[in-house]
Parts: structure tokens; C-alpha cells; sequence
């Protein structure tokens, strides 16, 4: 199977100590993440309310991650802009968030930011296939999104290798990627199936060391693969 070995692991904000942001993002790029993961949630489109665009553009001096941002919100269109300029270097939006994602996608490459699309748990993994062209990652999520410290769903698993085999047809360099519920033992499965970046929240922010979080989560992907 053709990923990027080992995954990356990009951290989600969503389970930081909110009063110590900068912190707390500061001690995971220390400790060895790859990617940042930034949960956006607008009391709509999911059942919580987390934080906007302001929040990102004051931690973009404070970091040379990548920023991955994760917009749970309906509608998308009208706040790209605002995203792509507060700092964040990929956007993924949800193809459940609006008819017209195939605009989307082009809106989010033209202001010179990496598209991705992400999936919640009921959308099978063709719902992406007629984009499959203007994204460079599929973001799975592994469960139903709004919420941090929830359990991995393993049906989603048969969706990861389904969503491998179809980015893999294309030719093109397109990450999988999973969110929610990620911890060694699902890392492992995860990889197996086919992602290779995997969005840990607190299974590195909930720990006391995030080195060595992130190094296991690491370990166990390397012992699936």
C-alpha cells in the first residue's frame, strides 16, 4: 500500500489548555508534531462552539507548524478568505457543509491554500469521488464530529482502505487522514487501513508528556505497517 510512512501527527488545539494557547502549541512542536490541527465549530453545522479565525492568526507568529484547519461550519464559502489570511496553510471543509464543494475546493486552492474534504461517519467514501482531483488530503472522521475524548469508530476502517485504493487511482499525492478517537491502539488500525496523518487530541494534549505521546503514537503505527 502506497502512504507516507510514518504518519504525521498533527495534535488538535480542541484539547489544549485554552488559557495557555500559545503555550501549549509552542510544547507539541518541541515535542515533535508534525501538523497543527485547528477545530473550528459553529453551533450549527455540529453541536459546539469552539473559536474562529482570530485565534489562528495570534498563533501564527508563535508557530512554524502547519496549520491544518478543520472547518465544521455551514455555510464555508463566505469565511475562507478570512481563514486563508489569518494563517492557515490547509482548510478542510465537509462535504456534507454545502452543494456546491467542488467550487469550494477551487475557491480554497486559489487563495493559495491546500484543499482537503472531510467526511463524517454516515458519508461513504464515494461521496468524495468526483473531487477527488482538488484535494491533497481526505480528512476521515472516525467519530461523529462536535466533541473531543470520543471512542473510535472501527466501521470506519473498510472507509480508509476504500478512500486509499480511490486516491491511490488517481495518481495524485493525497493523504488520508483520521480525527477522533485516535490513541495507540487505533493509530495502529488506522495505519493499517491506510491513513498516514493522524489527529490526536487527547491522546497527546491529555497526557503528561508529549514527547513520548507523540513518539507511541508514532511506535504504534510503525508496529501496523
Amino acid at each position: 500500500m502506497s502512504i507516507h510512512f510514518p504518519p504525521l501527527i498533527a495534535p488538535s488545539v480542541l484539547s489544549a489548555d485554552f488559557s495557555r494557547m500559545a503555550e501549549e502549541v509552542a510544547a507539541v512542536e518541541r515535542a515533535g508534531a508534525d501538523w497543527l490541527h485547528l477545530d473550528v465549530m459553529d453551533g450549527h453545522f455540529v453541536p459546539n462552539l469552539s473559536f474562529g479565525a482570530q485565534l489562528i492568526k495570534a498563533l501564527r507568529p508563535q508557530s512554524g507548524l502547519v496549520f491544518d484547519v478543520h472547518l465544521m461550519m455551514a455555510p464555508v464559502d463566505p469565511y475562507l478568505e478570512m481563514f486563508a489570511q489569518a494563517g492557515a496553510d490547509h482548510i478542510h471543509v465537509h462535504i456534507e457543509a454545502g452543494p456546491h464543494t467542488h467550487r469550494t475546493l477551487q475557491h480554497i486552492r486559489a487563495l493559495g491554500v491546500k484543499p482537503g474534504v472531510a467526511l463524517c461517519p454516515a458519508t461513504p467514501a464515494q461521496a468524495v469521488e468526483e473531487v477527488l482531483d482538488l484535494v491533497d488530503v481526505i480528512l476521515v472522521m472516525t467519530v461523529n464530529p462536535g466533541f473531543g475524548g470520543q471512542k473510535f469508530l472501527t466501521s470506519q476502517l473498510d472507509k480508509i482502505r476504500t478512500l486509499r485504493r480511490m486516491a491511490e487511482a488517481t495518481g495524485r499525492d493525497i493523504r488520508i487522514g483520521v480525527d477522533g478517537g485516535v490513541d495507540v491502539r487505533t493509530a495502529a488500525l488506522a495505519t493499517e487501513a491506510g491513513a498516514d496523518m493522524l489527529v490526536a487530541g487527547t491522546s497527546v494534549y491529555g497526557q503528561p508528556d508529549y514527547e513520548r505521546a507523540i513518539a507511541g503514537l508514532r511506535g504504534a503505527a510503525r508496529q501496523a505497517v
